[in-house]
């Protein structure tokens, strides 16, 4: 059996390890389903999701040994969003969508080493040669939507056309870069 402090510092009744198992099953274990929905989107590896939620588990049972935190919900959302933080930072991996802001994990940004930016550049001359094999009109389309992210009305007002023809466009020429970037790169000379 473990004693509990209240909030303003006063001895409460002590917290046996029944309360906190019945609390448990009862509070906490209803909540897997959220909780493995938050841990799916905000953790990109999946093969660690399960260990994460037993660890989650068994820090929010720790914490309820010494005071049962209410309401349960919040509680073990915070402990399961401390526990990414702690792996990014340990990991020194920052995946985007695990982390909206940077500075709230106090993780320096490290340069990306030469191997990275000949992959960048790899890239961006890749969509520079697909955009090339694009029509012109699509390929405006493209640079104005994706690239100066203009509407598609703003589109339409620019280049004196309608919406639904910006829309055909668009969409005629997304399905040309995808055909292009992903089909074997000795095709990139064949025109959509």
């Amino acid at each position: 059996m473990v004693e509990r402090n209240d909030m303003d510092g006063e001895r409460a009744r002590p917290v046996s390890a029944r309360d906190v198992d019945a609390w448990f099953v009862r509070e906490v274990l209803p909540l897997e389903t959220i909780l493995m929905q938050f841990l799916r989107r905000n953790w990109s590896n999946a093969s660690d999701i399960a260990d994460m939620r037993q660890e989650v588990y068994v820090r929010v049972y720790e914490a309820a040994r010494k005071q049962i935190p209410h309401p349960a919900t919040p509680f073990v959302l915070t402990v399961a969003r401390n526990l990414l933080i702690n792996r990014v930072r340990r990991e020194r991996v920052i995946p985007i969508e695990a982390v909206a802001d940077l500075d709230t994990l106090g993780v320096a940004i490290d340069q990306p080493g030469p191997d990275r930016v000949v992959m960048a550049r790899e890239g961006l001359r890749r969509v520079q040669a697909a955009l090339d094999l694009l029509p012109p009109r699509a390929r405006d389309v493209i640079v104005l939507k994706q690239i100066e992210g203009l509407s598609r009305h703003e589109i339409a007002s620019r280049m004196g056309i309608g919406d639904e023809t910006v829309k055909w466009h668009l969409a005629k020429a997304m399905r040309a870069l995808a055909d292009i970037l992903y089909s074997d790169p000795a095709d990139l000379r064949r025109k959509p």
